[in-house]
């Protein structure tokens, strides 16, 4: 194969995003052939491509060797089971699935490993992300003992969760900013720093929109080695903060604005706390501003590592598989809140697709 024959089913508004760039030629040894979507007005502007409204068709017509799917979240899963047990590489929109349990059984649907199986978190592309994860990686913070993340910028109007009838609704979105607007934020929280081991959380349901999930969130979270962590969002928050802090023994990174600051102890603080005379002073410090080079090349990156792991094997900046933990993560929150309880990981995706059903079941899903 000298080139990737692509398929995008779902060609909405990130669905269009993604067949722009392809068509404009930004991905190398790739084509776009063929578009989906169950909306046949979604499908007008793509003469001369072939064009299905119904994604089966076009995963077995034989048009295509991969599928990038950009479709509503509850699709997802589906669409991807179908592709991959008919033999297509696929790329995913983020979320993977809508829930745990979802999520589970699409990954068991990759038992080819000769299929590259990715997920669209373009964020991972971006320098300063990728800077911090490779000063923890090298143990440059030493051990982490917190984490706090405040991600309120995502400011929404009630006109948006009015642009589409699916928005904001159980049967059709299945959450709301933790599953919509913080996907990015989870995935990297736990790329960066791993998993927590408990999370306790608060979701308030329609608190600044005529919605019924979630619009502002904070969540308590603990580690396994004993680090704590708070993770703070909302889409009604004007403005908004998007700050991110992580303090190990070595020192506090921070992230906020596009610049990544270190202060960095001079000494373990442990081992200062252990064995200073001084009854309250602390280790020297320097700071430091940490230099950013390159460009994220967010949605084009992703898909052009996807095809050169198709071609050429190389590693996926985002392997789909570890999709599922930024949906654990989101899963908890919300699980926690609705139950008002501390909730242990991993989170039992069972329990929550219950619990998720019974919002659903009492649902209106009517749009205001």
């Amino acid at each position: 194969m000298s080139k990737v024959r692509l398929g995008i089913i779902g060609v909405g508004v990130m669905g269009s995003g993604h067949a722009k760039y392809v068509l404009d030629g930004s991905i190398s040894r790739c084509e776009l052939m063929a578009v989906a979507d169950a909306n046949p007005d979604n499908l007008v502007k793509f003469d001369g491509l072939k064009r299905f409204t119904d994604s089966h068709e076009m995963i077995v017509s034989g048009e295509v060797d991969a599928v990038l799917i950009a479709t509503p979240h509850y699709f997802h899963t589906a669409a991807g089971i179908d592709a991959l047990q008919n033999g297509l590489h696929v790329l995913v929109e983020k979320p993977i699935s809508v829930h745990k349990a979802d999520a589970e059984r699409l990954i068991a649907a990759h038992t080819n490993e000769d299929q590259v199986f990715a997920a669209m978190f373009c964020v991972r592309t971006v320098p300063q992300y990728k800077k911090i994860k490779q000063m923890i990686d090298r143990g440059e913070l030493g051990e982490i003992e917190r984490i706090t993340w405040i991600g309120t910028d995502w400011f929404r109007t009630k006109a948006y969760y009015r642009s589409s009838a699916w928005r904001a609704t159980w049967k059709g979105e299945g959450g709301g900013v933790l599953l919509n607007q913080c996907p990015h934020q989870l995935d990297l929280l736990q790329w960066m720093c791993g998993m927590p081991s408990s999370i306790q959380a608060f979701c308030d349901l329609g608190f600044y929109h005529d919605i019924e999930v979630e619009d502002r969130v904070t969540a308590f979270m603990r580690y396994p080695n004993g680090a704590t962590g708070v993770f703070i969002t909302s889409t009604g928050e004007a403005p908004g903060t998007n700050r991110l802090e992580i303090a190990g023994e070595m020192g506090k990174l921070v992230l906020e604005g596009g610049e990544l600051t270190f202060t960095r102890n001079e000494v373990s603080a442990r081992v200062f706390c252990d064995t200073s005379d001084a009854l309250m002073g602390t280790p020297e410090i320097w700071n430091a501003q940490i230099p950013i080079t390159g460009t994220a090349g967010l949605h084009a990156e992703i898909t052009q590592n996807f095809v050169d792991a198709v071609l050429d094997g190389k590693p996926l900046i985002a392997p789909a598989e570890e999709g599922i933990k930024s949906i654990e993560l989101a899963n908890a929150m919300l699980y926690s809140s609705l139950k008002s309880t501390s909730v242990e990981l991993p989170l039992d995706g069972a329990a929550f697709e219950i619990e998720l059903q019974r919002l659903i079941d009492a649902s209106s899903s009517n749009k205001r």
